[in-house]
């Protein structure tokens, strides 16, 4: 599904969630660039909240650039088709060759903030990631690899444990609403 259509059909649960669906509205209103990028405003992304089929554990990224343990994710570039996008990122960030959703629907979608870094050696601004996020499933027993330019280590956690494991104070609650979402999603 186009992410525009996911985004209308999409029904905010709390106050962020709709401040972030206006936000991210009015940029995929404004910007033609919105799905790719090189608009260093604002860009869309997809992430996945990975769970195993008991939704007893989540896999999770050691990820470089944030130095913290994190959920799987990346650009569109180009991409309207956000499921798509995650799907693609679990496997090339985890080496799962098995990985579904749950549903075809948004989890959560997010407005995110990055910092200013050096990416592959080129200096990126501080900008704005419009997220969709999406549940999905896989084995638990399957193997793993790292992405060796992308992170350090894929492990599998308890809900609780991947949330404590994050340094970053900011997403502790967005992965805790990920974590409360997915028992009955």
């Amino acid at each position: 599904m186009d992410f525009l259509d996911a985004l209308q059909q999409y029904r905010p649960r709390d106050a962020q969630e709709r401040a972030d669906q206006a936000v991210m509205l009015d940029c995929l209103a404004r910007f033609s660039d919105v799905y790719e990028r090189s608009n260093l405003l604002c860009h869309v992304t997809a992430s996945a909240w990975i769970t195993n089929e008991s939704r007893d554990r989540v896999l999770m990224i050691y990820h470089k650039i944030y130095d913290s343990w994190a959920w799987t994710g990346g650009h569109a570039d180009g991409e309207h088709d956000l499921l798509s996008v995650a799907l693609r990122e679990a496997a090339e960030e985890t080496g799962l060759s098995s990985v579904r959703a749950a549903s075809d629907r948004l989890l959560s979608i997010e407005t995110l903030t990055v910092n200013p870094h050096i990416r592959r050696g080129v200096f990126v601004p501080a900008h704005l990631h419009l997220n969709g996020t999406y549940l999905l499933i896989a084995d638990d027993s399957a193997p793993l690899r790292i992405k060796a330019d992308e992170n350090s280590a894929v492990q599998w956690f308890t809900p609780d444990a991947a949330i404590a494991a994050c340094s970053e104070p900011w997403m502790r609650p967005v992965y805790q609403r990920l974590n409360e979402r997915m028992k009955s999603f």
